[in-house]
């Protein structure tokens, strides 16, 4: 059985104008929406983890490859989506949150990440070794044939551990990889571009020659045969995000590199930073090739929008009531950003009054960070049970979430706090169907 993605971008090489989105999270709420979004349709959902939410430490999230695998799972089984349409993918694995360590401890634990994913039962690999490793930019070396050579290494641990899982199942699907040297920093643009000066494409030249040296670099470490699931590239088609402005995608200036990928048989272009496009962007994209679509934030934005609107809800129906304790869930979250700000504060400048503003509502939605925080979740959580305790007025409902109140009235939506959180999720997730499908 060939991996769902080849088949993808085999479908398209013959002339389907298809894709696949990937959802890059590890919010429930944004999983459940998406396996609500697709359970009625026979596309597959694409989940990845990026290397500092899960890696062998535990990462940001506090899971390991396997404990993240086993969450997925979980929740599919709650929602009674099938597991045979889940593929689980590895973002940025390389060493993307050890590049202050000196080239060989970082590589190390660079093949530890990817053996442990593979293991685990990830099968779409994006080799990222794109980023300067400590002492790389010093030596004036650093370009495609350091970061090829790399990524070559740790496809042979992927490999290696393919076999291992191959001898317990002879079923066992063989993993597809992406690679790239032009690869966007997860999470959106740090610093504040001209919007006039617009982002840059990937140079046609560049492309080639990045496909050309990963080649010979598989080549030399006797990779051959893995050079064949090499599935997908990472460039820049000119989309970005930052905390306030999307650099929407145009086609005419991505031309050449879109005429490009007709000279790779069975190569695609992955687009990350694809959050905030309009669907007839995404649509676009697709149909030029670039046809693995990458959206995170975006998702955790809609989480933030309906989470916002339920606490909004909740103050109005339970500021009186001497029953219930309010969750305070925006202050809670709030206050955590403020006493811990490493996860922010990179990304967000200008006044004390933007950053303020910014911290809540910018499209980089760094509060994703602080969602897994135990006094956070909590106060979600205390959120939503105060919720469910009462009766939400339908006239609330229409004030703070008037797409959601439509559904409730036509009776395709029911009407409780997290189904209207998830739905208010799932408009984000609509568009990247219309795209891909």
């Amino acid at each position: 059985m060939g991996h769902p993605i080849y088949e993808i971008v085999k479908r398209y090489k013959s002339g389907e104008k298809v894709g696949i989105f990937s959802v890059c999270c590890s919010n429930q709420y944004v999983i459940e929406a998406a396996m609500s979004r697709l359970k009625d349709t026979n596309m597959h959902l694409l989940i990845e983890s990026t290397a500092n939410q899960v890696d062998q430490f535990g990462g940001y999230t506090g899971m390991k490859p396997k404990d993240y695998v086993d969450y997925i799972y979980k929740l599919a089984e709650v929602n009674n989506f099938p597991k045979d349409r889940i593929i689980l993918g590895g973002d940025h694995l390389g060493p993307l949150t050890w590049t202050n360590l000196d080239p060989k401890e970082a590589m190390e634990n660079s093949k530890k990440l990817v053996r442990e994913y593979v293991l685990a039962g990830f099968t779409k690999i994006h080799l990222d070794t794109s980023m300067p490793i400590k002492g790389d930019l010093e030596s004036g070396n650093f370009g495609d044939e350091i970061i090829s050579k790399r990524a070559a290494i740790l496809c042979k641990v992927c490999e290696d551990a393919y076999k291992e899982l191959l001898e317990i199942n002879k079923d066992v699907i063989h993993p597809v990889y992406v690679i790239g040297s032009e690869v966007p920093i997860p999470g959106g643009a740090q610093a504040e571009e001209e919007e006039e000066e617009g982002i840059a494409v990937t140079k046609v030249s560049n492309f080639k020659n990045t496909v050309e040296t990963f080649k010979e670099s598989f080549k030399n470490e006797g990779l051959e045969e893995a050079w064949n699931y090499v599935v997908g590239v990472v460039v820049q088609p000119g989309v970005e995000f930052s905390s306030d402005h999307v650099w929407g995608y145009n086609r005419d200036n991505a031309k050449e590199l879109t005429e490009a990928l007709n000279d790779y048989e069975n190569l695609a272009f992955e687009a990350h930073s694809t959050d905030y496009q309009t669907p007839k962007a995404l649509k676009e994209m697709v149909e030029d090739g670039y046809i693995i679509l990458k959206v995170g934030p975006a998702l955790t934005f809609g989480f933030r929008e309906g989470a916002f609107a339920l606490n909004a809800m909740e103050n109005e129906l339970l500021k009186y009531n001497p029953d219930l304790e309010l969750s305070r869930f925006m202050d809670v979250l709030e206050f955590n950003m403020i006493k811990d700000p490493k996860d922010w504060e990179k990304h967000y400048s200008g006044s004390s009054e933007k950053i303020k503003f910014d911290r809540r509502y910018s499209l980089s939605d760094r509060c994703r960070y602080y969602m897994p925080r135990e006094d956070v979740n909590f106060a979600l959580d205390k959120m939503l049970d105060n919720l469910s305790k009462v009766d939400i007025p339908i006239t609330l409902v229409s004030q703070f979430m008037h797409t959601q109140y439509k559904k409730v009235r036509d009776g395709v939506l029911e009407l409780s706090a997290k189904e209207l959180l998830k739905d208010r999720i799932g408009e984000y997730i609509d568009d990247y169907i219309f795209a891909t499908k």
